[in-house]
């Protein structure tokens, strides 16, 4: 298959760009638009407490609109290799085990830079795309080897902090660790709210303590985690992603990974809405990133598009759309394969780490 053909429709456009470089001139700033509106990156805003308490979600009407990407929304043959070719450029590529060494993390970097055998590159005639993921997740005591596995790529490292996945450890402990991190060289923090100020709708002790992660953050981009599964109910999964993006959030995501309940359709639908509303408001843009239980090439089609119908093409791009996966990559290189060659090969042919 020709590059060229893949481009004609659109999604695969961009795919080799590893830097965040604007949709407008190099003058502007913007980084996204929305209705034909041009959106700043985010630089929060003081916390709006009638903002939070009138924030109202309809249950049922969220899990029928979720229900209908699943149920009627498909892409086949070249459009689906182009959209798949685009979720790989998404991923965060993650390992987050209690077993991780330095040579599991150098493994996955090498995956990183080369996600899609070369004979299949090949096959599919995308060779010019230079396809990689947007970056390697991992523990701080590995951000170091991840830097020199990548470097010279434009992979990004990202750093779990601030006592993940609970959360739960003193917050100059939270804070000393994204610090730690930020100076070991990682260039986004993924970090982990404290899920009882949500449960106790103290929202300026949640406001505070995601500003100061802001703050410390520096330069890196900051993913703000909020735990979706544990937060019970979706008006809960709004209002903490409002205070989140009020408080400076580049982006949000779903789950630890860690949680019983991860990234589902529903919650993603809930989030990318008020991050819909955050922008139509403030004029600014806030990523998003589903993470925990993606582990198919259907599902990330339902993901990209969930974020096209509700956000537009903008929010197709790594810079503000990320999927945390470790097995996802795996399905999507069997599938390509099939598209390739009529024949799906066995998952072993495709290993990460």
């Amino acid at each position: 298959m020709a590059v060229e053909h893949i481009k004609r429709y659109g999604i695969a456009e961009g795919l080799n760009s590893r830097t965040a470089e604007p949709l407008a001139s190099a003058a502007d700033t913007a980084i996204a638009e929305l209705s034909g509106r041009a959106l700043q990156p985010n630089r929060g805003i003081p916390l709006n407490l009638d903002w939070i308490d009138a924030v109202r979600v309809n249950t049922s009407a969220v899990e029928r609109r979720a229900q209908t990407l699943v149920a009627r929304r498909t892409v086949k043959k070249d459009w689906q290799v182009a959209w798949l070719l685009r979720a790989i450029s998404c991923m965060d590529l993650t390992t987050l085990s209690g077993d991780d060494t330095d040579e599991r993390v150098r493994r996955l970097c090498a995956k990183a830079r080369q996600p899609l055998q070369q004979e299949l590159v090949k096959r599919l005639g995308i060779e010019e795309l230079d396809l990689k993921v947007a970056a390697v997740c991992v523990y701080h005591a590995f951000v170091e080897t991840a830097l020199r596995a990548l470097e010279g790529s434009g992979i990004r490292v990202a750093a779990v902090s601030t006592g993940f996945p609970a959360g739960l450890s003193p917050l100059a402990e939270r804070v000393a660790e994204i610090r730690r991190s930020v100076e070991a060289g990682a260039q986004e923090i993924d970090v982990v709210i404290t899920r009882a100020h949500v449960f106790g709708g103290r929202w300026q002790a949640l406001y505070d303590e995601v500003a100061t992660f802001k703050n410390t953050c520096g330069p890196a981009h900051m993913k703000v985690i909020l735990g979706t599964g544990d937060l019970l109910t979706l008006r809960n999964v709004a209002r903490a992603s409002f205070v989140a993006m009020m408080a400076g959030a580049d982006f949000i995501k779903t789950s630890t990974g860690k949680e019983a309940v991860n990234a589902t359709l529903p919650v993603g639908l809930v989030m990318t809405r008020a991050i819909r509303e955050y922008a139509q408001e403030t004029g600014m843009a806030v990523g998003f990133k589903p993470a925990g239980g993606l582990r198919t090439a259907k599902q990330s089609l339902e993901w990209l598009a969930l974020m096209k119908e509700e956000l537009g093409a903008s929010w197709l791009r790594a810079e503000l759309f990320r999927f945390g996966v470790s097995g996802m990559l795996a399905d999507i290189e069997r599938q390509l394969e099939y598209h390739a060659t009529g024949r799906y090969s066995a998952d072993y042919r495709h290993p990460i780490a």
